[in-house]
């Protein structure tokens, strides 16, 4: 029985075309901006996957970022504790245009209460967490509208 599942499996597989994907493209989004570059983003849902975020990281290659999936619309603040390298938040709305965006975001190791809130002006239902620097680089405003 089990080499049915695997002959399945591998039919599954075969069926998908020739294109591989790379370990590092699983669970991720290929995200166009408005001047056609592009970032790889993980894409991150479940509650303890978003408050874990980007914190302990060292460093984030400017071609990644992460995409935080919220399932519902509402009015939600990122921080930066516990983050080591500077960000920029990018909040979308269900259409993926951005609704408010925060360059350069510091790092802040703590104490927790000494690291301030971002965001959470306008309804989102994702945030995009990029390299510092690479919304500016892209041209990126509120407004625009980024495919994935």
């Amino acid at each position: 029985m089990a080499c049915l599942a695997g002959a399945a499996l591998c039919v599954s597989l075969a069926a998908c075309g020739d294109k591989s994907i790379a370990a590092d493209e699983l669970n991720t989004r290929l995200i166009t901006f408005p001047n056609g570059n592009k970032v790889r983003a993980e894409f991150v849902s479940h509650p303890k996957d978003v408050q874990r975020g980007m914190k302990y990281r060292d460093s984030l290659d400017p071609s990644r970022g992460m995409l935080f999936q919220h399932g519902r619309e509402g009015h939600f603040q990122y921080w930066m504790f516990e983050v080591r390298i500077p960000l920029d938040l990018i909040w979308l709305d269900s259409r993926g245009v951005i609704v408010q965006l925060v360059h350069n975001a510091p790092p802040c190791p703590g104490p927790q209460e000494k690291c301030p809130s971002y965001g959470g002006a306008f309804k989102a239902i994702q945030v995009l967490e990029l390299a510092a620097g690479t919304a500016a680089k892209n041209g990126l405003k509120p407004g625009m509208r980024l495919d994935y």
